[in-house]
């Protein structure tokens, strides 16, 4: 018995770590207004496309109407078979900021998506890149002035959120809160200095910055990582801004069946191991302490029952009670802060769900075989 109570003791300190002194964070956070001043620097707004014709007739309309004095929205149009290069040839001239540029080769020394992207950076008309997808829609006309109002004169980056729009059933459910947690992490990790990622669908940076790290050079056979990689090669403490206005936020539609989200997730987790070492460790440590105090709770359990050992039953439903009340507030301060993105009555179902997709991910992860280069 002593030896669980250790491990449950080392497991609850690690979580109530994170959540008070790293997550807890972002409950306080002051960001500031958005910009509208025409000596504001210019955006240029990447979009990559592959097979997008209707998502481009949905987002490009938004884009052009944002409220901001300097910006270009240039769709990279990666040899799309749709009929997206008919539409934006007949149509880019209606709107005022919109231009493309078609690409219509595959090179076997880089991912079709980065090189799409470091085609948009050489191309970019203005200093900022913000980027986004053609499934995303922005939360408001602000969008693009809100991201460049947390621009100080030492940032270079700015890490969004962008949460998918609701729908029914239990594997939006699911996506919701995973992408509400994900971005927790990513978003408090920023604000207490050890930036790690972002994501591309609601992500800005210099092209300077870009450039200067010889773009997607270090990862650039690696099938993802166009935002998350980045980030965690070139953000610093000193460099890196996030930004919790609502304004700013970029919805995405999210996966509709188990099959194409364990894909995609798949993809996503697989370039985790390419982070750097302290990332990891932070990480692992936060991932590893969820999962370990569910496994030690649930052997406790067991051993509690099976030995009557009502002490010991007594110290886990403390120990559990606590974490989750500790969790319930922070998570619902969070939650406000995110414009109310999840639904703050599950919190405890969200905590037992991440331990069973911690388990099982791994377990894929350590399993996975490299396969065919796919563009997403």
């Amino acid at each position: 018995m002593e030896i669980l109570l250790a491990f449950l003791g080392v497991f609850i300190l690690i979580q109530l770590y994170y959540y008070l002194f790293v997550f807890f964070r972002l409950i306080s956070y002051e960001h500031p207004a958005p910009i509208y001043d025409d000596s504001a620097e210019g955006v240029s707004v990447l979009v990559c496309a592959w097979n997008e014709l209707d998502n481009l007739r949905e987002l490009l309309p938004l884009l052009d109407q944002q409220e901001y004095p300097n910006f270009e929205i240039l769709v990279l149009d990666d040899r799309s078979k749709d009929g997206t290069d008919d539409f934006l040839k007949e149509n880019t001239h209606q709107w005022r900021n919109v231009r493309f540029i078609r690409i219509d080769s595959e090179y076997a020394h880089i991912t079709p998506k980065k090189y799409a992207l470091t085609m948009g950076m050489k191309h970019a008309k203005y200093p900022l890149a913000l980027m986004t997808d053609a499934d995303c829609r922005p939360a408001s006309t602000d969008w693009i002035a809100s991201m460049v109002g947390q621009l100080a004169s030492s940032k270079d980056i700015v890490v969004g959120f962008s949460p998918y729009f609701k729908g029914k059933g239990l594997l939006n459910w699911f996506i919701q809160w995973e992408t509400f947690y994900t971005a927790v992490q990513y978003l408090s990790l920023a604000l207490s200095g050890r930036p790690y990622m972002g994501v591309g669908r609601n992500l800005m940076y210099r092209t300077t910055l870009f450039f200067a790290h010889r773009g997607f050079y270090k990862h650039k056979e690696i099938v993802g990582g166009d935002d998350d990689l980045f980030i965690n090669q070139a953000a610093t403490r000193r460099n890196t801004a996030i930004n919790l206005d609502p304004e700013s936020f970029v919805y995405s539609f999210p996966k509709t069946t188990w099959e194409e989200w364990f894909k995609q997730k798949k993809r996503h987790l697989s370039v985790g191991k390419y982070y750097r070492a302290n990332h990891k460790l932070r990480l692992g440590l936060l991932s590893g302490s969820h999962t370990g105090i569910w496994m030690t709770g649930i052997v406790s359990l067991v051993w509690g029952i099976v030995e009557y050992d009502l002490l010991l039953l007594e110290i886990l439903a403390g120990v559990f009670a606590l974490r989750w009340l500790v969790q319930i507030i922070v998570f619902s301060g969070i939650n406000k802060r995110l414009d109310k993105t999840i639904n703050a009555g599950s919190f405890i179902f969200m905590d037992l769900a991440l331990f069973v997709y911690y388990v099982c991910m791994s377990g894929v992860v350590l399993t996975r075989r490299k396969k065919k280069v796919m563009w997403r």
